[in-house]
């Protein structure tokens, strides 16, 4: 009788990761991923995925780990915004969000 309540927990437990959610049911393992929108503007467009409009990503993922695996240059990632709103190199990505990069600009 423990045998079988010891499964049971075993078959039920879930975890969550920093690189997306792995879930442990009924012996089989799952990585939770999802999908954000990802805008990158003038000279960073050679960039851009061919599946910007939903590119997967792992929950937990950073801003900084999102251009490196797009082979931005750090450097060029200047301005940031998040769903709308000013972010950094530092913010957490869930999934869902809508992601937009900007070069630095010059003008006059």
């Amino acid at each position: 009788m423990i045998t079988g309540i010891l499964r049971l927990v075993l078959e039920c437990v879930m975890l969550s990761l920093t690189d997306g959610s792995l879930f442990f049911l009924t012996g089989k393992l799952f990585y939770m991923k999802t999908s954000i929108q990802i805008k990158l503007f003038a000279s960073l467009g050679r960039y851009m995925p061919n599946n910007s409009d939903s590119f997967p990503i792992h929950p937990g993922i950073t801003v900084r780990d999102l251009a490196l695996h797009l082979g931005i240059p750090l450097e060029t990632a200047k301005l940031i915004f998040i769903n709308g709103q000013k972010g950094d190199l530092s913010a957490m990505l869930s999934g869902g969000e809508r992601v937009a990069i900007f070069p630095p600009v010059g003008g006059g």
